[in-house]
């Protein structure tokens, strides 16, 4: 591809997320698909160049601002913003790249010629940005992340603009972690094991997974080592009826029916709810190559599904990783941070309450609920967890320290009553996590 039918697909891009509900990763692979012309070099060059641009949206739509001229901030107008920005295109470089030929750009207007001109030669960096700009997140999320770091807020905030790694959870239905490691390099995978999940194996550069035989065979899965590490808190078991009650494509499903597997077959019964059919189905490929199509699969109404009633106090555990803000992975989906409003967040915590109380019917006595978010807003995560336990005082948290030491092992957390993982913090996506026991 050229450079201008490059540019041209960057635009395409940024356009197709910005008006999807898919995550960045699904629509650029959708968009490679029917492409076929594009070769590795062009998918890579081009990928990173969206990300950059996502990555970098609230300064350069600062900057677009800043210019007086009227813009109104868009997949187009951020490209040409970036591309003198941080690319540092001189003028004769547009007319080139925005040529018109074959899968070019068309020709900048005069208004872009203009913005082009007035923002040559200038940093992507002014002392004028008000933090939220120059850090990248929401003006209305600085009171919650100023609370929950204070001094720290740089440093985390940095973090989270930050590419994220690609890491694998071994399936220990199949493999050990030193085989699949083992496997993986065979390939010439250049990889190493987690530091804090001992199920873990993060890969080094731009690996194409699915050609490899660890993954093909099922020995390995795509799955966070944060999100790892809050499956393993669950503490599911061989001969446990285990619910995960937000299932959504399964990654703590699979994670948890490994840890319930004896003989290489699930013993006990694990349940994957999800009021989503699609999202259900997605995880059925994922089940095979893993082994685990003993996993029980059922769509459940939002509202008042009877299986809830019918299976009132059956469950050792209940896996409970409930819908959220998601900015613990602003990483992995950069464009989410812009996709939430104060309004969406009072909805969302809403959802997450009427969860909690659904699922937590389910909890026998004795029994553990585990409530899980990738956020980092202490409304979605503390603040939810002190309003459970003064509705359901039969419900207390354990110490998180304690359930780590029995579950995960090695060093152990900050102590406390729940579970913080940031990237900054610990080197993943960030989460929360809470265990809480059902007194007897």
């Amino acid at each position: 591809m050229t450079p201008g039918a490059r540019i041209q697909a960057t635009v395409d891009l940024l356009a197709a997320i910005d008006a999807g509900d898919q995550p960045p990763d699904q629509v650029i692979d959708g968009y490679f698909r029917t492409r076929r012309y594009a070769g590795s070099g062009d998918r890579r060059d081009i990928s990173a160049r969206v990300y950059d641009v996502m990555r970098r949206a609230a300064k350069l739509d600062w900057w677009i601002e800043r210019t007086g001229l009227g813009f109104e901030p868009g997949p187009r107008s951020r490209t040409i913003a970036f591309l003198v920005l941080e690319e540092r295109a001189q003028p004769d470089d547009f007319q080139t790249m925005f040529s018109g030929v074959k899968h070019c750009p068309e020709p900048l207007s005069g208004p872009e010629n203009a913005l082009a001109d007035a923002l040559y030669g200038r940093p992507m960096l002014n002392r004028d940005m008000p933090d939220h700009v120059r850090l990248e997140y929401p003006e209305w999320m600085d009171r919650s992340f100023r609370a929950l770091w204070g001094n720290a807020l740089e440093r985390e905030m940095s973090a989270l603009n930050q590419p994220a790694p690609l890491d694998l959870r071994v399936n220990t239905i199949k493999a050990t972690p030193e085989e699949a490691l083992a496997r993986l390099q065979e390939d010439y995978v250049t990889c190493e094991p987690t530091p804090l999940s001992p199920l873990g194996i993060r890969v080094e550069g731009k690996v194409r997974l699915g050609g490899t035989r660890a993954f093909k065979e099922g020995l390995v899965d795509v799955q966070d080592e944060g999100s790892q590490l809050v499956a393993l808190l669950a503490g599911a078991r061989p001969g446990y009826r285990v619910v995960d009650f937000c299932a959504g494509a399964g990654g703590k499903t699979l994670a948890m029916a490994a840890a319930m597997a004896d003989g290489g077959k699930i013993a006990g019964q694990l349940f994957a709810l999800d009021i989503s059919k699609y999202r259900l189905d997605r995880m059925i490929p994922r089940l095979k190559r893993a082994g685990a199509m003993a996993v029980k699969r059922r769509v459940i109404a939002a509202v008042d599904d009877p299986w809830i009633a019918e299976n009132t106090g059956m469950a050792d555990r209940v896996l409970c990783d409930v819908p959220c803000t998601g900015t613990g992975s602003w990483r992995r989906n950069p464009d989410a941070r812009w996709r939430f409003t104060p309004e969406s967040l009072a909805e969302i915590r809403e959802t997450q309450q009427r969860i909690l109380v659904d699922a937590s019917k389910l909890v026998k006595p004795g029994g553990r609920l585990i409530y899980v978010t990738c956020s980092l807003l202490q409304e979605e995560n503390e603040q939810q967890l002190a309003w459970f336990v003064e509705k359901d005082p039969r419900f207390q948290p354990l110490p998180i320290e304690d359930v780590w030491a029995k579950t995960v092992g090695g060093p152990p957390p900050p102590p406390g009553p729940s579970l913080r993982l940031s990237p900054a913090s610990t080197g993943t996506d960030g989460f929360f996590c809470a265990v809480l026991e059902r007194q007897s």
